[in-house]
């Protein structure tokens, strides 16, 4: 019997700061690395895990190899995942994990998780575990670390921030139903290439009969439309104003400007509900 110990990175900041803070905090554990690759990654993603890898001077595995997206649409008949339907969660985030700790625990170790969930996060839980072998726990609840020590921690750490972060909110899969409609726009902007893969497989599933698009109550092909983009993007910017007149000011970091980085702002538009294992 062994102690293993397992950290799951999303690509996004709150893992990875959870790493930094691991390594700072807990030289002494040997903790495993982990990213579950859909295949649909952006290219900022993979360059951001590149730099943790660096920092941690150790290799982050790579989980689900052969099974990416593409095998589960097939096998999902081409339908898109959604809010109500998230078979990509299941499939290439928590099936991948399982499997991965699977002979662990048959072995008879003892397996801890960690995972990165802030202190100023009330509503959010954890991957729940069914095995007494496995073990989650929360260090940012645990030390009170919130979202400013998170940015502080990665900024003082020299890792920084992901690339995406300077047009796009959440870490997760290129065209997650999930994404804001103004993040679309900038999908397409910042990869038109990606935007219109989305786009393809959105024309696939509706010729399947797949209820779901991308985007909530319209199709990409009609997101993209010019005078659509600029009503969006006007939408946008109004309910940005009504949040920052509306943002109490946090007397201890009266400097701190808000930006665009801003997890009340998204979580109050139409991407609410994004899955704790893809964006964290």
């Amino acid at each position: 019997m062994a102690e293993r110990h397992v950290l799951g990175l999303s690509g996004g900041r709150d893992s990875a700061a959870l790493a930094v803070f691991m390594r700072h905090r807990h030289p002494e554990i040997d903790i495993e690395y982990f990213f579950t690759d859909t295949g649909k990654e952006l290219p900022e993603v993979y360059e951001f895990l590149g730099k943790l890898e660096g920092f941690l001077g150790k290799p982050i595995l790579r989980l689900n190899p052969h099974r990416d997206f593409d095998y589960w649409l097939r096998e999902y008949g081409n339908f898109l995942p959604s809010a109500s339907v998230r078979w990509c969660t299941r499939q290439l985030k928590l099936l991948p994990f399982e499997q991965w700790v699977r002979p662990m625990l048959a072995a008879g170790d003892v397996v801890t998780s960690y995972v990165a969930i802030r202190s100023d996060e009330e509503y959010r839980e954890g991957y729940s575990s069914s095995n007494h072998s496995l073990i989650i726990k929360l260090p940012f609840r645990e030390y009170g670390v919130d979202k400013q020590q998170v940015m502080d921690l990665l900024d003082a750490s020299g890792v920084g921030l992901p690339k995406y972060y300077d047009w796009r909110s959440r870490s997760g899969c290129t065209f997650c139903f999930f994404q804001q409609k103004i993040e679309w726009v900038r999908l397409k902007r910042e990869h038109p290439e990606a935007f219109e893969e989305a786009k393809a497989y959105e024309k696939t599933a509706l010729d399947h009969g797949s209820p779901f698009t991308w985007s909530k109550g319209e199709s990409l092909t009609e997101l993209e439309r010019p005078e659509r983009i600029v009503q969006i993007e006007l939408d946008y910017i109004q309910r940005k104003e009504r949040h920052l007149k509306n943002r109490p000011v946090n007397p201890l970091r009266p400097s701190i400007i808000a930006s665009d980085d801003n997890d009340e702002l998204y979580l109050s538009d139409e991407g609410n509900g994004a899955c704790l294992i893809c964006h964290k």
